[in-house]
């Protein structure tokens, strides 16, 4: 064992990162045990949760709508959609301004479907107008998709515009709400969403282990042998669970128990809306702080979540950004390299297990930094 690794819960860092993140003592006790991957006790918590998932997002199975946990990252979620409910025949049109846009067209190509890509710059969000141009001059598209908040910038893009387009002509629209949901209120239906996927370690604050698939049955149905995957034919999942209540493979035991935990602690809070209302908070306190301090957002104000956010690094020479994220971390919080490819920038995310004290310990651990590495402001004009 490393024993360098094993550092008292008082001293871990807070994590202003977009997951996974900062996590609350009693979802990390919830996995102080184990359960059997077969045992009828998991199996029924693991029906439960799909429940409660289902109420969280306001859709139901009476109304046609399934969620299915899926072993592995957010990724994993996504890659099971394309891997599984696009026909043979299909085409997706992805819509990419940030690196997980692009992320979804790395996919596609590898599972060799077909597909086309709409780009955005970094600063601007997705456009329904380029979409409904696309869309009306190739009829062989099948499915539209795009990243709610894309965290590459901490932008957000405009859902329910952009599956308007998509459901007047028929197509099916797919969500990647990573970073989103349980931390923003996302109404289903009037954003015309067919797939929506998420993950266990976001918004809904628990640890990694699988994805959320939320799904529309009837198309889930449809997919009956297009799998172009075995462990992530997401319809093989479903039929697990509605035959035994079991994972089709081993199940991510701890993060179940982690999860049930978090679910708890989102219901208990008020739901969806008041942990947005925490998050919003604790974003403008972010930027009220580290505007103090000199800082300049990558984007402008109407364009920002309150998820995470990107700012440009000073341009001061003796700015280093390593030597600055190490120093900071020093000090007890980690922070988020840059993403963006036109310029240099970091990001600071405000999800998790995060509240107004320490979103100002983090604002003066940085001016402490500022000031022991001598970097002068304004650090941005």
């Amino acid at each position: 064992m490393n024993e360098s690794f094993q550092l008292p819960v008082a001293r871990h860092p807070l994590l202003f990162t977009p997951g996974p993140l900062t996590t609350s003592l009693s979802v990390k006790t919830a996995m102080l045990r184990d359960a059997g991957s077969w045992h009828f006790d998991f199996n029924r918590l693991v029906a439960d949760v799909r429940d409660r998932l289902l109420k969280l997002a306001g859709v139901s199975r009476d109304s046609g709508w399934e969620v299915v946990p899926l072993q592995g990252s957010g990724t994993f979620g996504v890659e099971a959609v394309f891997q599984t409910c696009v026909p043979p025949t299909g085409k997706v049109v992805i819509l990419s301004n940030g690196a997980y846009g692009e992320r979804m067209a790395q996919i596609l190509h590898h599972a060799r479907i077909s597909h086309s890509v709409i780009r955005s710059p970094e600063n601007q969000p997705n456009a329904p107008a380029q979409l409904a141009d696309l869309l009306d001059s190739d009829a062989s598209v099948t499915h539209v998709a795009c990243v709610h908040c894309e965290t590459t910038t901490g932008i957000l893009n405009p859902i329910e515009s952009l599956g308007e387009v998509a459901k007047r002509r028929g197509k099916v629209f797919v969500v990647d709400a990573m970073s989103s949901f349980g931390g923003m209120p996302i109404d289903f239906e009037s954003c015309g969403i067919d797939f929506l996927i998420a993950s266990s370690n976001k918004c809904i604050e628990g640890v990694p282990g699988f994805s959320l698939v939320y799904a529309r049955r009837q198309l889930l149905l449809a997919s009956e042998g297009w799998a172009r995957s075995l462990s992530l034919d997401l319809l093989g999942q479903l039929k697990g669970f509605e035959n035994n209540g079991q994972f089709r493979y081993t199940p991510p035991t701890h993060s179940i128990l982690a999860f049930d935990q978090a679910l708890r602690e989102l219901e208990a809070e008020g739901g969806v809306s008041a942990r947005a209302e925490r998050y919003r908070r604790s974003h403008s306190l972010i930027i009220a702080g580290m505007e103090d301090l000199g800082f300049r957002p990558y984007l402008e104000t109407s364009l920002r979540s309150h998820i995470i956010t990107s700012f440009h690094q000073p341009e001061d020479p003796k700015f280093e950004f390593m030597e600055f994220y190490r120093r900071v971390a020093d000090l007890g919080f980690i922070l988020y390299p840059g993403k963006i490819s036109q310029c240099n920038t970091f990001r600071i995310g405000n999800i998790g297990r995060l509240f107004e004290s320490d979103i100002r310990a983090l604002v003066r651990a940085i001016a402490e930094v500022l000031e022991e590495m001598q970097v002068g402001l304004p650090l941005v004009r």
